[in-house]
């Protein structure tokens, strides 16, 4: 495995500095995709959309500008809904790590 891809990953998989945490509109507070993934799974619908509408989509405004992952950021504002959120960012957690391996 090269060293890059390794690189790579451990980039998009790490905590994000203090000023560029992502803050839900429940108050929940994350710090890297791990993170968002969790929240996405146990959010209620009614925050989901807050952030996530026909108008706009902050989490992958925040995975493109901030983590600088543009294949999730691009996975992120086809979901249809939270779970098909969650599941995304579940499998690019998943891929990701096995990179680190």
């Amino acid at each position: 495995m090269s060293k890059t891809v390794k690189l790579d990953a451990a980039k998009l998989l790490a905590r994000v500095p203090e000023e560029y945490v992502f803050w839900c509109q429940d108050g929940h507070m994350l710090r890297d995709i791990n993170e968002l993934g969790e929240a996405l799974a146990g959010m209620s619908d009614e925050t989901f959309v807050s952030h996530s509408n026909t108008e706009k989509n902050d989490f992958a405004n925040w995975v493109q500008d901030i983590i600088k992952d543009e294949k999730l950021a691009r996975d992120l504002m086809n979901s249809s809904d939270r779970e098909q959120a969650a599941k995304r960012v579940a499998e690019r957690v998943d891929y990701l790590k096995t990179k680190l391996a």
